[in-house]
């Protein structure tokens, strides 16, 4: 068994959500649906918001920065494919958002990322 307590890992996972991805924004790019859209990565920007949570098990001070910014993104990115946010205001939007996220993640509600061992933390053993 891994840390999650389960035994799969999720490597293949993120694989597998990520072609099917790649499919389905090729084929509604192939269908015409929202043709002015990049859908490959405007979906690819979603998804990798939505890994963020599923490879980090949840809502950490990482997965609660990178997970949304990408959401954001790519919800932005089909704004200004569809003409109705110009980039000269898409890009500011993103920066402000990093930064109250990275505000949102310093308080002490949000956990620290399982992955996580602060460089003064003792060692097992350590007297």
């Amino acid at each position: 068994m891994n840390s999650t307590g389960s035994n799969v890992t999720k490597g293949p996972l993120v694989l597998w959500l990520l072609i099917i991805t790649v499919g389905v924004g090729w084929l509604l790019s192939a269908r015409g649906i929202g043709a002015e859209i990049n859908w490959i990565w405007t979906l690819g920007l979603g998804v990798v918001g939505i890994l963020t949570f599923v490879i980090s098990g949840g809502l950490d001070k990482w997965s609660i920065i990178v997970g949304p910014f990408f959401l954001a993104s790519s919800v932005l990115s089909i704004l200004r494919q569809t003409g109705k946010l110009p980039f000269d205001t898409e890009v500011p939007v993103l920066v402000i958002f990093v930064g109250v996220l990275l505000l949102i993640a310093q308080t002490s509600l949000i956990p620290p990322p399982q992955w996580f061992q602060p460089l003064d933390a003792k060692k097992p053993g350590d007297r």
